[in-house]
């Protein structure tokens, strides 16, 4: 299936990303499990700062058109749910790339079927800080898989802005909401066939920093 095959394709690439991390901070100390830090949350990120993020939230169908701009009804319900994770590289105070893989379902009006959606890229964004509120803003470029009941899509292109908002509880750990925009298109041979698929994402999410 076409959905299996990208998740074993982008879970490769994820696991090397972390083997990468793993051997470039050998001979550091792992980070506590919890911490007694009560001093002043800092204002800025340094260069080398990374980020694991983990997130689970909910879909809504938005609007749907064709390559002429007209709008069609869809078979799919009101919402659905997501889950996410992802790592972030700090290039400077502000500055970060890094890359995300998500997994969507929801369910159409057909009985007992459910539309899949996996997407996963690259992602770059800016950091703004206030004291203990963080505010990312990024916008992640890669590809999706789909698949509903026999028939699998693969597109090579995905588009997702976000933003988000963070309360940094300790050095370790931060928690936030996420809202962000789904861009899916789909280019089937029949050029005349393609469609355009928007979704919101609404989700919560914790951070690791190291």
């Amino acid at each position: 299936m076409i959905v299996k095959r990208a998740v074993i394709l982008a879970g490769s690439i994820f696991l090397l990303g972390a083997v990468y991390s793993t051997q470039a901070q050998e001979g550091d100390e792992l980070p506590p499990l919890e911490s007694d830090w009560t001093g002043p949350m800092p204002t800025q990120y340094s260069k080398g700062d990374k980020i694991l993020t983990l997130g689970a939230g909910t879909v809504f169908p938005a609007v749907f058109f064709d390559n002429k701009g007209n709008t069609y009804t869809h078979n799919i319900f009101a919402v659905g749910g997501m889950g996410f994770g992802g790592y972030s590289y700090f290039l400077s105070p502000h500055w970060f790339i890094g890359g995300e893989l998500s997994g969507m379902f929801i369910g159409t009006l057909n009985k007992n079927s459910f539309l899949f959606m996996v997407p996963f890229g690259l992602l770059g964004g800016y950091q703004f800080v206030f004291g203990r509120f963080e505010f990312p803003l990024s916008l992640m470029l890669g590809m999706v898989a789909q698949q509903y009941l026999e028939r699998g899509h693969f597109s090579w292109l995905f588009l997702k802005p976000s933003a988000s908002v963070f309360w940094r509880f300790n050095p370790d750990w931060s928690f936030g909401v996420n809202a962000a925009w789904w861009w899916v298109p789909e280019w089937p041979e029949d050029a005349a066939k393609s469609r355009y698929g928007n979704f919101i994402e609404l989700s919560l999410s914790a951070r690791f920093h190291f």
